[in-house]
């Protein structure tokens, strides 16, 4: 296949150790290993899309180099994740001399802690079975799920988060190379759909690409089905300016004429909230948290949307009228008034008509 047809993903896929962006630790003792000829078993973990993978294939490029595919056995275990496939395409690859001049052979196992206990077991058996010819690397975004006896036969490597600021370098980097022209609200855009998430963040840099050469914001959130966080700052200051109806309405429009759902509206609150856009004191932001992962848990297990956001926007409005809330836009700041004033101003209005009925009955 032709690079021009390739995912952007596979076609800026660093092929040695050097390229690979960030890492630095975990790239220098990797390479101290290397450096004697040998390698141990291995199990790299941490979040998805900052690097395990690529640094995977990189070893395999650096130990074999272009006919890598001959000794390495690349496995998803989410999918093949039984104990039928660590005895029969596993063992079955394990046993056998490694090709040419090759020290050993090695096993990549992708998402490994999706694996079940029984492969796991089964695992670590062949591990010491065929140590003599065969490497392990098992990837992993949660160690914890890796049984304690293949962790200590394994060189542990943590892969941290990747800084923005270098995941940003590396997409205006790729932009660059495709001819694209990409703002700098577009790239806030994609780091925020992204979440530190290199993969996803290349690919939404393609997708985006696909709509337009050049990359705003507004494409970016068009190109992915989501909705620019001005649209949840706005369906904020309605509920605390406008009262409850209309924030109802303006949250069914965005959940049925933009098809957002409530768990992405829940997020985008979340990061606005701890970005400090939504601003209240510390007591506030305290509560809503608690209200915002109570809403996304009932959301998870289920529970009726529409119901559960109504449930979210009224709890949300007596704690604005608690303790108050300050939105901070591009524009500065503004002090969004408390329900109080809202609900004292709504009072005194039905009161006024009230008061204009009882006078009419009482004339006529």
């Amino acid at each position: 296949m032709s690079l021009e047809h390739l995912l952007w993903v596979e076609k800026y896929r660093p092929r040695r150790i050097d390229d690979i962006i960030d890492q630095e630790e975990v790239k220098k003792r990797i390479k101290e290993f290397l450096k004697t000829g040998n390698l141990p078993h291995m199990l790299f973990y941490g979040p998805p899309g900052v690097g395990k993978t690529t640094m995977a294939l990189a070893i395999a490029y650096e130990l074999y180099g272009d006919s890598w595919r001959e000794n390495v056995l690349e496995l998803n275990a989410s999918d093949e994740r039984g104990i039928s496939v660590i005895r029969e395409r596993v063992k079955e690859f394990a046993r056998t001399a490694p090709m040419g001049k090759a020290p050993f052979k090695l096993v990549i196992l992708d998402e490994a802690d999706n694996m079940t206990s029984d492969a796991q077991q089964a695992l670590r058996r062949l591990m010491e079975m065929y140590a003599g010819n065969t490497r392990f690397i098992l990837i992993a975004n949660y160690v914890s799920r890796i049984i304690d006896p293949i962790q200590s036969r394994c060189a542990m490597f943590r892969f941290s988060p990747l800084p923005k600021d270098v995941a940003l370098a590396r997409l205006r980097e790729i932009a660059k190379c495709e001819g694209l022209e990409v703002s700098d609200d577009g790239l806030e855009a994609i780091w925020d759909i992204s979440q530190g998430d290199m993969r996803k963040a290349i690919n939404t840099l393609q997708a985006a690409a696909a709509i337009s050469k050049k990359i705003t914001a507004e494409v970016v959130y068009k190109t992915v089905g989501y909705i620019e966080p001005r649209e949840v700052l706005e369906l904020l200051e309605t509920l605390i300016h406008s009262g409850f109806i209309k924030a109802r309405d303006k949250l069914r429009q965005i959940m049925y004429e933009y098809g957002v759902s409530g768990k992405d509206i829940i997020r985008i609150f979340q990061r606005e909230l701890m970005k400090g856009t939504i601003d209240t004191t510390d007591e506030g932001k305290i509560e809503l948290m608690e209200l915002a992962s109570d809403i996304d848990y009932r959301l998870t297990e289920g529970c009726d949307e529409e119901i559960q956001m109504l449930a979210f926007l009224s709890k949300l409005q007596l704690i604005a009228k608690k303790y108050g809330i300050k939105i901070k836009t591009g524009k500065g700041v503004e002090e969004v008034k408390k329900v109080e004033e809202t609900t004292a101003e709504a009072s005194k209005e039905t009161t006024k008509k009230t008061t204009t009925k009882k006078k009419k009955s009482s004339s006529s």
